[in-house]
């Protein structure tokens, strides 16, 4: 038989002798109730907290308590903590529920950063206002660091050090510029992806987050690419930012073979984008060329057309070398592999896809790219699959690409991945959790890729979706 846990505390409180000292003092009723150890009812009725002002009270509840031993005072503070917990039990629970009868999900964050810690974790970004900051400091043309975020405190040991030295580097950090993201050669890429199968909803997610990037610079030096356009219908994409005829656009885009549905879906953001007169590409090889690399291979391709998607020969057969491609090529491409369709004909594919949406995109930059002018930022619009886990995919290319044409800054942190309502399905889990990134297994480990820098969801995700939150 359980023995009763205030009992417990009564007979505790009884045992201690009133000459020892303990007392407990608060004030009830503007009057000053004083007891000891032989009375543990009035310890209990003594946890009623006053409603006046608490000022007085505070000191001279510490003015007792600085006279009592601190092994007294201790005591005292466990005996009231736990009296209090004791009384809180009491309560019916239909009397404590009454106000919670119905169960209230919290509300959790939209948007997450994937730290780059091993394995990756999420750091949420509460605010609506963290937010919007996030997405300006993406507009500045800073990118997104790539290592794990370290949270350098001030402690009794370094205390000193930073004051010193950390005002320091503060005050050089405001006077000197960061040259190597400025000027000739560097540029900035933010690569969105949305759901395969992309509904109105994820549209809108991604164009709200366009809207605000593209209000933070003022449309300065700004590009917005589409997965979906063909290279050759670029001519048709600037006459349309020119004359808003969209009509006369969606017939173009059709016998360019655009289906009606894709346009449909796109198009409150192609209507926003011309409206602010932003600049457009067109990322997709040509539809004929896709057929040919999936069936014959990339050898067959027309030459001419090939050469003008891909910008950087060397380094585009070279990546297929690579450790880190070969996982990422494993573990992330094939697993969109059709049925009925060969490894070697469905990877052709893809890396042209991938190399021809980098090479226009480093294009653009390289051309606008000036020691007078903003920097230029080239945004694009894809499926989740071709910027996944950030070292294969288009958003992967970019740096590499952009490097062969000119850009000599570009890096890796140059480039920020947001994936816009992702569910746990394409980043490739098995669970309800989303995955964060490839490469676990101890052959692995140094290769690891995480799933991109940001999540971002149009509501609040559910709560088996979101995997090592740390904050």
């Amino acid at each position: 038989m359980r023995f009763p846990a205030v009992l417990y505390l009564c007979l505790v409180a009884w045992m201690i002798p009133e000459s020892s000292g303990f007392s407990i003092q608060h004030k009830l009723g503007g009057s000053s109730v004083r007891t000891t150890g032989s009375d543990p009812s009035v310890l209990l009725q003594s946890q009623k907290l006053p409603e006046q002002d608490h000022g007085a009270s505070e000191h001279k509840d510490k003015d007792d308590e600085d006279r009592l031993p601190s092994s007294l005072s201790k005591r005292r503070q466990f005996l009231i903590g736990s009296s209090s917990l004791a009384a809180a039990s009491l309560i019916p629970s239909s009397v404590a529920m009454a106000d919670d009868s119905v169960y209230r999900p919290a509300k959790r964050p939209t948007a997450y950063r994937v730290d780059s810690t091993c394995p990756p974790t999420l750091l949420s970004i509460s605010s609506a206002r963290e937010q919007t900051q996030v997405l300006k400091e993406i507009a500045t043309g800073s990118g997104t660091d790539k290592e794990a975020i370290v949270v350098d405190t001030i402690n009794l040991n370094n205390m000193l050090n930073k004051a010193v030295f950390g005002t320091a580097s503060y005050i050089k950090s405001q006077l000197e510029s960061d040259d190597s993201k400025t000027g000739l050669g560097y540029a900035s890429y933010l690569c969105l992806g949305v759901p395969k199968q992309a509904t109105p909803e994820d549209l809108t997610l991604a164009s709200s987050l366009l809207s605000t990037v593209m209000q933070a610079r003022a449309g300065k030096n700004m590009a917005v690419g589409l997965h979906w356009a063909p290279i050759s219908t670029q001519a048709a994409l600037d006459q349309y930012t020119t004359n808003k005829d969209y009509e006369a656009f969606s017939t173009t885009m059709t016998q360019a073979g655009v289906d009606q549905a894709t346009l449909s879906l796109y198009r409150p953001l192609l209507e926003s984008l011309a409206a602010a007169n932003m600049d457009t590409l067109a990322l997709s090889p040509e539809p004929a060329d896709l057929q040919t690399a999936i069936s014959q291979g990339l050898q067959q391709v027309n030459p001419d057309r090939r050469a003008q998607y891909v910008a950087d020969a060397p380094g585009f057969i070279g990546m297929t070398q690579q450790p880190q491609f070969k996982m990422y090529t494993d573990r992330s491409m094939f697993k969109d592999l059709p049925d009925g369709v060969k490894e070697g004909d469905f990877f052709a594919q893809r890396i042209l896809v991938h190399e021809a949406a980098a090479t226009v995109c480093a294009q653009y930059a390289n051309a606008h790219s000036t020691t007078t002018s903003t920097t230029p930022l080239v945004a694009l619009l894809a499926p989740i699959p071709d910027v996944r886990f950030l070292v294969g995919g288009i958003n992967g290319r970019l740096p590499r690409v952009s490097n062969a044409l000119g850009l000599n800054k570009v890096t890796p942190n140059a480039v920020t991945t947001i994936l816009c309502n992702p569910t746990a399905l394409e980043t490739l889990s098995k669970t309800n959790y989303l995955r964060l990134e490839i490469g676990t297994g101890p052959e692995t480990i140094d290769l690891q890729a995480k799933v991109a820098d940001f999540l971002w969801f149009s509501k609040s995700p559910k709560v088996n979706m979101i995997p090592r939150l740390m904050n």
